[in-house]
């Protein structure tokens, strides 16, 4: 039910209040008579926290005087204070159980019970209503969605999720509010946004904590002074390599309208001096709460632009093949509805989306949903359930990368002073609980083979059997670092290219989760000069065959484009196996192999005389043959610079 509603029902009772005050009121204590005679007059100044300190003196006078409870509730209403909102609508129900002008007070009744998470008792109040007759369509309506509410959060309480949400330890969640944390693919550095006080006015920040040596949070400092400013700044998104940082700004930046989106880059430890997404992405109305997926070419975020299903709507753009972001466009039903959705996350594998809404059946307030890709459309959202999701607002989710552990930020009401506070809470889901498919991170450095020194490398992860590329990301021309996302039960091939070296290439099929070893991949490029031999891991055939299969182009096309960008070198093609065969079989197969490659690079365009082909069979391996995973390894196409 929306509040505009309750303030309607609350502002009829108390026009029908004043009507029979007119004639006669439920008191004859005058000093009762008089303060809430007072009372009625700062009402309509709308000086509510005035009024309510007077007319608590009317029902100290006279604790059945009706129309000052009446008045009380309405006062309370516009503070959000609830428990005293719903003390002083229960004394008009206990007053006046049967009188029919003032059944709306049962409504309204209903609806802080379920703000405050007392279910039954919301029920019992609608069928009290129920017997007084509803005569409003509007509130017929709302009723009905109301106790689909009340019967939803009583089935989801009678079946709580297997976890334990806990507060992030400390030194977290010193502030008075924050919120929107997002996380590194490896966990170990998170991003909110902090207030350091309640009020509107209060200046908004993003703030980040790394763990230490052991595994502990940090004291969460500014992230950088080249971001944070004397004005607002926050509900970030991060990508995977933590090195893109896109977030929300409202004054004093150059903007198109309200709050817009803008991007920094980390080179090293310093942020960049952020610059504005653009007309693309920002309009004149307010866009903020952006998610970025792990490959970074994707982005959603809210806005109540014109064109949306409703008031705030989660749209989303792409990067173009020139990595410049596209018209942003409204993802639609049935994730959007006539309500507000926000704080979208895109889960590292890509395919979930977790948003808050108050457009499905819920807990009350927003609740947290979750929503599958399938090809080019959305599924139907999905509660997260209780506990995640309680009669208080729950927002901004973010799940692990391997889909262990949810973050979120937990907004608590202070009862009777006027306003929320928020916390960061996170939960470990149960091994047997899959919300998401799981996925990990990979990590390294790039360096120069020779001196050892750290590179800018451009990196790209692609499907071999789909020949598309999946994410190009880049490594720290400071530390060398590099983050990318994988999924597990995905096979992928991974090619790291610096000017002025050959490029490497590795290949991952994922089936199962990667050990810790597993997930750190170091590369020392080779600087392009004779002698330099690169090992091409992405050149595929079947067994006992020298055909190249198709998973193959994608590394045979570098591997032109190598000899193309570099005039005037003189290359030789090996090819290598293990020692299952007899030698001659081997060194046949190995010649053809290594033939079969050289013949792909002239048709390409290659000139025959900067080629070679040799094969070496089973004479040069890299390791001993001891086991399959060896003979793996030995079974080969190398390309090595001869002149």
């Amino acid at each position: 039910m929306s509040r505009l509603l309750t303030i309607i029902l609350c502002s009829t009772l108390l026009a029908s209040s004043s009507l029979m005050a007119q004639e006669r009121l439920s008191t004859r204590s005058k000093p009762a008579i008089r303060f809430y005679q007072e009372g009625e007059t700062l009402i309509g100044r709308r000086q509510f926290t005035e009024a309510a300190m007077v007319l608590q003196r009317a029902v100290v006078k006279d604790n059945n005087f009706l129309e000052a409870h009446l008045h009380l509730a309405f006062c309370y209403e516009m503070l959000r204070d609830l428990p005293r909102q719903q003390y002083h609508l229960e004394q008009v129900v206990r007053l006046m159980p049967a009188d029919k002008r003032y059944k709306n007070s049962y409504f309204v009744l209903g609806k802080v019970y379920f703000s405050r998470g007392l279910y039954r008792q919301a029920g019992e109040m609608l069928d009290l209503l129920d017997r007084q007759g509803i005569d409003q369509e509007r509130m017929r309506q709302e009723t009905a969605a109301l106790r689909t509410n009340i019967a939803f959060a009583l089935e989801r309480m009678d079946n709580p999720l297997d976890i334990e949400p806990r507060p992030m330890p400390e030194p977290l969640n010193r502030f008075a509010l924050q919120y929107f944390p997002v996380l590194t693919a490896d966990e170990n550095t998170i991003f909110f946004t902090r207030r350091n006080g309640v009020s509107f006015y209060d200046d908004e920040d993003i703030y980040q904590s790394t763990r230490d040596e052991v595994g502990q949070w940090t004291a969460p400092v500014s992230i950088s002074p080249n971001i944070n400013s004397r004005l607002n700044e926050g509900t970030c998104t991060i990508s995977a390599d933590g090195r893109t940082l896109i977030f929300t700004s409202c004054e004093g930046r150059q903007s198109y309208g309200s709050c817009d989106l803008y991007v920094s880059y980390r080179i090293g430890e310093e942020w960049s001096v952020p610059e504005n997404l653009g007309p693309n992405i920002n309009t004149r109305a307010w866009e903020s709460q952006p998610s970025l997926s792990a490959d970074g070419r994707e982005l959603f975020f809210v806005s109540d632009r014109a064109g949306g299903l409703g008031k705030r709507d989660i749209w989303m753009s792409r990067r173009d093949e020139k990595g410049l972001w596209m018209k942003a466009w409204n993802i639609g039903a049935p994730i959007n509805t006539a309500e507000d959705e926000v704080s979208p996350f895109i889960h590292a594998n890509g395919s979930a989306l977790f948003f808050a809404t108050r457009g499905y059946p819920g807990m009350g307030g927003f609740d947290l949903f979750k929503s599958d890709r399938l090809g080019l459309k959305w599924g139907d959202p999905e509660n997260l359930g209780y506990p995640i999701n309680t009669h208080d607002d729950q927002v901004s989710m973010f799940i692990s990368t391997d889909g262990a552990r949810g973050y979120y930020s937990y907004e608590q009401q202070q009862a009777g002073l006027g306003y929320n506070r928020s916390y960061l809470y996170y939960f470990d889901f149960p091994e047997n609980a899959v919300v998401v498919s799981p996925s990990q991170y990979l990590t390294g450095t790039v360096r120069d083979a020779k001196s050892g020194g750290y590179l800018k490398a451009g990196i790209e992860l692609w499907d071999p059997e789909a020949d598309s590329l999946i994410s190009f990301f880049e490594s720290d021309p400071v530390n060398g670092i590099y983050y990318t996302v994988i999924n597990r039960n995905h096979r992928y091939s991974l090619y790291v290219e610096s000017p002025g070296y050959l490029f490497e290439s590795r290949s991952f099929q994922i089936d199962s989760s990667l050990t810790a070893e597993q997930t750190i991949q170091n590369f020392k490029l080779q600087p392009i000069e004779k002698g330099a031999t690169i090992r091409l891991s992405n050149i595929y055939f079947d067994f006992d065959s020298y055909e190249l299969r198709p998973e193959s182009e994608t590394e045979l096309q570098k591997l032109f484009e190598l000899v193309n960008r570099n005039p005037g070198l003189s290359v030789e093609i090996a090819g290598h196996t293990d020692d299952l065969g007899s030698d001659s079989y081997n060194l046949e197969l190995s010649t053809r192999r290594a033939e079969s490659v050289y013949n792909y690079l002239v048709r390409a365009g290659v000139e025959r005389q900067s080629l070679s082909f040799v094969g070496y069979g089973e004479s040069q391996p890299l390791v001993p043959n001891e086991d399959e995973t060896s003979r793996q390894f030995n079974r080969r196409i190398e390309f090595r610079i001869t002149e």
